[in-house]
């Protein structure tokens, strides 16, 4: 998937998808594009329906508060996923949001389909593309499972094929031994480990991320970590 001059900004959110706290950050997605707000509760349909019921219901409220048309796209399968209809009511989005649940069956849902290919349109023509969770790891090439982090996993969607991306950081991830071997990663790769925290995003792309929210951007290799702060400009190529 290639990057151009037209391309939409990217978000990768470590947790706090449509929370007050994390407002500021997708009415910022939302400055200078359409109003409408496309929402995909998707990755978290394995919990059941009333799991993506809460997710959406949530969503629905971040936009309220933000004053922006909301669109809640039903796509809880590969069928849906290749609904026309629901693919068609991607467009005119000024930002597309995919929440958080189980990556992998995000990727699977979502990879080579008709909903995806119109996601990937409105953001190549300037929408805003947030991913949190699951969301933000989907946008790799390679997602872990994250039961195992042990090597198993599925395809990604390809958006940052230079990071992968490690959510919750501060909460679950910072003291695993090993993490970036989890992750697949060895000493030669140019990929780049991504922790991201928290209630915290790094937004912009492909090489240049601000982060923003409460928490930190954590770069990490073998043994080491660098932390970027809130307002902290990264570098990735």
């Amino acid at each position: 998937m290639q990057w151009n001059e037209s391309c939409g900004p990217v978000a990768l959110v470590g947790s706090g998808e449509y929370l007050p706290s994390m407002a500021a950050i997708e009415a910022s997605l939302l400055e200078g594009r359409p109003r409408r707000y496309v929402q995909l509760a998707t990755a978290a349909t394995p919990d059941g329906p009333d799991v993506v019921a809460k997710w959406e219901r949530l969503g629905v409220e971040q936009a309220r508060r933000l004053d922006v048309e909301v669109v809640t796209l039903p796509v809880y399968s590969t069928a849906d996923a290749n609904d026309q209809s629901i693919a068609d009511a991607v467009r005119g989005a000024g930002l597309i949001y995919l929440s958080g649940g189980h990556p992998t069956f995000l990727a699977d849902v979502l990879r080579g389909s008709l909903v995806w290919e119109s996601i990937v349109a409105e953001w190549s023509h300037g929408a805003a593309l947030a991913g949190c969770s699951a969301g933000a790891m989907v946008m790799s090439t390679w997602v872990p499972s994250v039961r195992s982090l042990h090597g198993g996993g599925s395809d990604g969607l390809g958006v940052v094929p230079h990071l992968r991306i490690v959510p919750h950081y501060d909460k679950y991830f910072s003291k695993l031994p090993d993490l970036v071997t989890r992750f697949g990663i060895s000493k030669s790769s140019d990929v780049t480990v991504l922790g991201i925290d928290e209630e915290t995003a790094v937004v912009g792309g492909p090489t240049e991320w601000l982060v923003q929210g409460r928490g930190s951007a954590w770069i990490l290799g073998k043994g080491s970590k660098q932390e970027f702060v809130s307002g902290s400009t990264l570098h990735l190529s």
